[in-house]
């Protein structure tokens, strides 16, 4: 028969927790004790965790999304907005607008006290089109030319019939060596140039483009000032003028301050009606048209234009006609 023996815990305590036995229990093997048995918990507590290839390409596939949605999240202003491909024109049911003789008489007020020589009058043709559409861009002689001092240089061989037919028309300078000797020595004194057809290769070999270029003199074919007919085009050019549209705008003077009422209309008619030959000369499936027309001074402001001559209460024409 077995008999089993309770022990109290009065009697293992001395036993076990006896600090008066320094040999057998020091301080730093408890501490080391300690110590171990702490960290061996925490990796009980906390085990490795490795995750599967499936998880991370779902967890990088979430990533992606997050980015790619994440610019709804930003408020409107900071959003890019979208741009216009056409350029933004006015309303003219809002627009004051002028008849030709109120126009006229409002710019010369402003114009007082200035030399007439020196003051012009300008239309500004406001076209609706697209902002990377193709340009109007050409050279008109008015019926009352504007400018009448245009100094013509013409590149013909001397001794030959275009060169004389220049000479006749009013060229300031005409010849092939001369004219290249002038330009390389920094002499240009013309404001248009016109190469003959014989003279177009000398032209090329003699280095004047770097210096004519830059200028817009340099002719070429794509600009009509290298022609056959030397006498037509230089009595064309005295008097004409170029415009070109830029910023959907076609700009161009005509008139003096001292032109009439009834010479600033057939100016402007010819102008408006040489820029719609031009729009209509482009592709079918270019879309142009003129939406407004401006009429302005050097100095003065711009005036939108009804298309009428006089209203009711416009002044006499002759008002209007005498500087």
């Amino acid at each position: 028969m077995t008999t089993t023996t309770r022990v109290g815990t009065s009697q293992i305590a001395p036993a076990l927790f006896n600090m008066a036995a320094p040999a057998r229990y020091c301080p730093s093997c408890l501490s080391a004790v300690g110590r171990t048995s702490t960290t061996s918990l925490l990796h009980r507590s906390a085990p490795a965790v490795t995750s599967s290839p499936f998880q991370q390409l779902r967890f990088a596939q979430t990533s992606q999304n997050a980015q790619k949605y994440k610019r709804k999240d930003q408020p409107a202003s900071q959003k890019k907005k979208k741009t216009r491909s056409t350029f933004a024109q006015p309303d003219l049911r809002d627009a004051i607008q002028f008849s030709l003789v109120d126009a006229m008489r409002y710019l010369r007020a402003a114009e007082v006290g200035r030399s007439p020589a020196a003051s012009k009058y300008e239309v500004h043709l406001r076209l609706r089109t697209l902002k990377n559409g193709p340009v109007v861009r050409n050279r008109l002689r008015l019926p009352h030319p504007v400018k009448t001092d245009l100094r013509i240089c013409v590149i013909a061989p001397p001794d030959s019939q275009a060169a004389r037919a220049a000479q006749a028309e009013g060229a300031s300078l005409v010849g092939e060596e001369n004219v290249f000797d002038a330009v390389k020595e920094g002499r240009i004194d013309f404001d248009r140039c016109i190469c003959h057809q014989d003279s177009l290769t000398k032209l090329q070999k003699s280095g004047v483009a770097r210096i004519l270029g830059p200028r817009g003199l340099m002719p070429s074919a794509k600009t009509g000032t290298v022609v056959k007919d030397v006498r037509a085009s230089v009595r064309e050019m005295v008097g004409a003028s170029e415009y070109r549209e830029r910023m959907g705008v076609v700009r161009m003077s005509v008139g003096q301050l001292g032109f009439t009422p009834e010479e600033m209309q057939r100016n402007i008619r010819a102008f408006v009606e040489g820029v719609k030959r031009d729009i209509a000369g482009l592709s079918d499936r270019i879309s142009k048209e003129i939406h407004e027309v401006v009429l302005s001074s050097t100095n003065g402001p711009g005036m939108s234009l009804n298309g009428e001559m006089r209203s009711a209460g416009s002044v006499p024409t002759r008002d209007v006609s005498t500087l």
